[in-house]
């Protein structure tokens, strides 16, 4: 099942456990947060379309970071005229993980939320043990030879 939502002035096609990058809303890294503007839902049938917006329909997501985008120079210039201006922008952004695509009015479950959580979480113990055994034979350091020492130059 996939929907298409409208946040920010933008539309985004979403699925369950997709990573998006929206403009910033509010919320702390771990909140749910519900987005009710839904536009369309689609799936295995026949899509369902709003006028403008699904009633009943609402996207619930996870918010994972609040951060920044990149760097955007703006350059102004009028020839011959010496008027130049040089501004910079960053856009604050916020990094969601999509955790389910509600209809009916269905309100959004904390378990879904927590589901990924722990799957990162069992990962994680069988990822770091390869990760030890890499830093200690990467701290081991061979021996290391003398320098070789410099003739000095002589002038002729």
């Amino acid at each position: 099942m996939f929907a298409v939502i409208r946040t920010g002035g933008k539309q985004y096609r979403v699925a369950p456990n997709d990573i998006i990058e929206i403009e910033k809303i509010a919320g702390n890294p771990g909140d749910v947060v519900e987005l009710s503007e839904v536009l369309l839902l689609g799936g295995e049938g026949a899509a369902t379309t709003g006028t403008p917006t699904v009633s009943g329909a609402m996207v619930a997501a996870e918010v994972l970071e609040q951060k920044r985008g990149d760097k955007i120079i703006v350059f102004k210039k009028k020839r011959r005229q010496g008027y130049r201006r040089t501004r910079g922008h960053r856009q604050d952004l916020t990094a969601l993980r999509i955790t389910e695509i509600l209809t009916d009015g269905k309100k959004p479950s904390k378990a879904a939320a927590a589901k990924p959580k722990a799957a990162s979480a069992e990962s994680a113990p069988a990822n770091e043990a390869p990760a030890k055994e890499a830093a200690a034979t990467a701290g081991e350091k061979p021996a290391e030879a003398a320098p070789a020492e410099k003739n000095p130059a002589t002038k002729s």
